[in-house]
């Protein structure tokens, strides 16, 4: 079988159409028509081989809504059927049978989990992935804006779940981009504590709309040492140097800084800030089938849904500019129109 794509041919070239034979239907694989596809900072970072992994021609795209359109001889009895909305992730597959995968973890898979991006993506009519990696979607969900879930939706859910967080926790979000106005959305379904950290006034009275309890200039320091002692969790969404020592003594005792942001620079943390109250830094990457799964019911059930912009796939070299540009409110999905 032929599939469309857009693909980017050298590192930072706009994208061009790209036609490729996908050969046999493997037997762990699902074959997916693509109806939508999110826009996320990791397919810029792939197109313009920020990381040094990319393999070209790269063919980027791994927030897909779509349909399930073929199923190979082994994905037959798993609960997939023709026809069915599914999504698919960051990851499009892992071994099945390593310690990591048989305990939930397949995002650590010993024999090397693939990225989707890698596997050929979403900017296309068509991609395949590995049956667990398929997303059944609910039926109520909305399919238009589901996208963004799939990766950073499970970024900053995932912590969410390591933490234990539930409605008495007391939780703050730095940065209210495309991942942090997701963790807020999805804390207040929880019903979290929930405080933003923005260093843009513009966006305060949306962030407590999306259901903040209250917005923090992250650049007053005032501000920041007048909260010492009060949070469960942190959550860094940026991928930018800040000084993070009043966050560190924001934490309550037994609190959590956990950053799901690629801060290139190694953080500074003084031994005293996590020894004084028994604190911790972690961090963590994409999510499992399961914690996927988990995800899109409490979407749907607490209509949870990420804020978009859209474009057809048509435009997607526009598309991309508006996000590199910073213009995305808050995330970009595509509709596919080959």
């Amino acid at each position: 079988m032929k599939i469309k794509s857009y693909a980017a041919m050298n590192a930072g070239d706009a994208l061009v159409p790209f036609e490729y034979e996908a050969g046999p239907l493997a037997a762990e694989e699902v074959q997916v028509e693509v109806d939508y596809c999110g826009v996320c900072h990791s397919d810029l970072s792939m197109i313009d081989n920020e990381w040094g992994i990319s393999s070209f021609p790269v063919i980027a795209g791994h927030e897909v809504i779509g349909r399930i359109s073929a199923l190979g001889d082994a994905a037959q009895n798993k609960g997939l059927k023709v026809g069915q909305r599914v999504g698919i992730g960051w990851t499009a597959k892992s071994c099945q049978h390593c310690n990591a995968c048989i305990n939930g973890e397949q995002v650590n898979c010993e024999n090397g989990s693939v990225p989707t991006i890698m596997n050929k993506g979403g900017f296309a009519s068509h991609l395949r992935a590995d049956w667990q990696w398929v997303i059944p979607l609910p039926e109520s969900m909305d399919i238009t804006t589901a996208g963004p879930l799939l990766c950073g939706g499970i970024t900053v859910f995932k912590p969410l779940l390591m933490h234990n967080i539930n409605a008495t926790s007391r939780v703050g979000v730095i940065g209210i981009g495309g991942l942090g106005h997701m963790a807020i959305k999805l804390l207040r379904a929880m019903g979290a504590e929930v405080t933003a950290f923005s260093s843009n006034a513009s966006k305060t009275e949306s962030i407590l709309a999306m259901g903040a309890d209250r917005v923090v200039n992250s650049r007053d320091p005032q501000a920041l040492n007048a909260l010492a002692g009060q949070f469960d969790l942190i959550i860094s969404t940026v991928a930018v140097d800040l000084d993070w020592q009043p966050y560190f003594q924001a934490l309550a005792p037994h609190g959590k800084f956990h950053t799901v942001g690629a801060v290139m620079k190694p953080f500074e943390v003084p031994a005293f800030s996590l020894i004084m109250g028994d604190r911790a830094v972690t961090g963590s990457s994409t999510g499992s089938p399961g914690q996927l799964r988990s995800l899109m019911k409490l979407a749907s059930r607490a209509d949870v849904a990420p804020t978009v912009e859209a474009f057809p796939m048509s435009k997607i070299n526009d598309a991309l500019d508006h996000v590199r540009a910073g213009k995305a409110n808050y995330r970009v999905v595509l509709k596919a129109d080959f």
